[in-house]
């Protein structure tokens, strides 16, 4: 995928316009070009000394008070400018953490590469303010913006982004993506995508095919056609692949999918079934179940060698393994102490040490992306949940609880959850049925439902994208 350039841009108090100081075209886009700012902490402490409130804050405090951000529409021909705007606001508001300014209070907004007048914003009770404007350059556009911090008056970012017309929305991402990181401290998540499974048709005969989009519901395609069941798609921490479950052939096995070619492969040649993938933090290798008799074990297959590991022997089904971010360990959930309960032991297999002694049954553990939490579906009275708890077993948390939930992702940051919320059927021919993607903050605030054109499920976030 092809990665906007960058450029700095540094306000300099002495003059009435701002002016670009600083190019850095990164080719990898991988970090914001020349940084001109202390970290958020240090921000926050030099603008309370010198210049009262400011709306940098931890997200703590976001959570109770949202930030009040004004953003308007983008300087520039066209809807560009427009589209841009609210695409960053939608971002924004979905999380929880900020509130839109409503744009009828504006009071002459002026334009993107001017000085704001911020008594104006003040005035409307604005904390944050994100100017811009848009330029065409032929099949390329430019998108300046800036983020300031309205009650000490002080610019906090400026950054340009030059990339082909069509890649206008994913620019909106990366500026939401560097609004939320500025403001609050952390890394935001809206450069991402979503890749689940979508479902359509009868229920007793559903179809079920891989489908991709953005995080926010946008630009979503499907990746098969629904000849074959499609099950659990797992992203590539670092390359354009997906694992995931196919019934291709009618034998349940493994493949990888390249979403630039959409070519397919299998991965190893297991005598049984294999299941519940997942890539190791390095991509070097998937983690994978295998059934044998009435049980299942875990492997690691090597990608560049095509050798596999087998990592646990228990006699009992063993599944849904997901290693730890610095890859040292596994967490998966297994019956062999007679109900299903999740587990952890080292990447090479060994002891396993039981986390899970909640009321019910645990399956589907993820690691979180910061490694603070393990999230799962929780099974219990007849009813499903999913929660977190920290990786000893400790501090277990219910977000949210339904008729049928599961299958919790984590956004890059940590920060937000993503799962499926299954409908139960009105009638006998399965009416009133649906399924969902569902997306919460680990601490079970702004519980949110994802638009998608069908039926959804499976849901796993990418890697941010920049």
């Amino acid at each position: 995928m092809n990665k906007p350039d960058r450029e700095s841009l540094l306000w300099n108090p002495t003059l009435v316009r701002p002016e670009v100081r600083r190019r850095s075209l990164l080719a990898g886009g991988a970090a914001i070009a020349g940084s001109l700012l202390l970290p958020p902490a240090a921000r926050a402490q030099q603008a309370a000394a010198s210049a009262g409130p400011s709306a940098v804050i931890d997200v703590d405090r976001a959570r109770t008070a949202p930030i009040p951000i004004a953003i308007p529409v983008f300087d520039g021909p066209g809807t560009t400018g427009r589209d841009i705007a609210g695409v960053i606001t939608n971002d924004l508001v979905r999380c929880g953490l900020f509130r839109a300014i409503d744009p009828a209070a504006f009071i002459n907004a002026g334009s993107g590469a001017d000085v704001p007048n911020f008594e104006n914003w003040k005035a409307i009770g604005a904390q944050a303010l994100v100017t811009g404007k848009v330029e065409n350059q032929g099949d390329k556009v430019r998108v300046e913006f800036r983020l300031w911090d309205v009650l000490p008056g002080q610019q906090i970012q400026g950054t340009a982004y030059t990339a082909a017309q069509s890649t206008w929305r994913r620019i909106a991402h990366m500026i939401a993506d560097v609004v939320y990181e500025r403001l609050l401290g952390e890394k935001g998540y809206f450069d991402t995508r979503i890749v689940y499974v979508a479902g359509s048709g009868p229920r007793d005969r559903r179809i079920k095919r891989l489908a991709i989009m953005d995080q926010d519901g946008e630009n979503n395609r499907f990746l098969t056609d629904g000849s074959f069941l499609a099950l659990t798609p797992r992203f590539h921490p670092t390359r354009d692949e997906i694992a995931f479950m196919s019934y291709a052939n009618n034998r349940p096995r493994v493949y990888l999918f390249a979403l630039e070619t959409g070519h397919q492969q299998v991965l190893g040649d297991f005598a049984g079934i294999t299941l519940s993938p997942r890539f190791s933090p390095d991509g070097s290798r998937v983690i994978m179940a295998q059934t044998r008799g009435g049980g299942s074990d875990i492997y690691a297959f090597d990608l560049a060698s095509h050798q596999s590991r087998q990592l646990t022997s228990s006699g009992a089904i063993d599944v849904s393994p997901c290693y730890s971010p610095d890859g040292s360990q596994i967490v998966f959930n297994s019956d062999r102490d007679g109900d299903q309960q999740l587990y952890v032991m080292g990447a090479d297999g060994g002891d396993a040490k039981r986390i899970s002694f909640g009321s019910g049954r645990y399956a589907t553990p993820v690691w979180s992306p910061r490694a603070d939490l393990i999230a799962f579906t929780r099974i219990s009275g007849g009813s499903f949940a999913i929660g977190v708890m920290h990786p000893d077993g400790t501090g277990e948390r219910i977000l949210s609880e339904s008729y049928y939930v599961d299958g919790p992702t984590f956004a890059p940051n940590g920060r937000v959850i993503m799962f499926w919320r299954e409908t139960p059927a009105q009638d006998s021919r399965g009416r009133g049925f649906s399924a969902r993607l569902v997306s919460i903050d680990v601490t079970g605030f702004n519980e949110r439902a994802v638009t998608t054109p069908t039926d959804a499920s499976d849901p796993a976030w990418s890697p941010l994208l920049s």
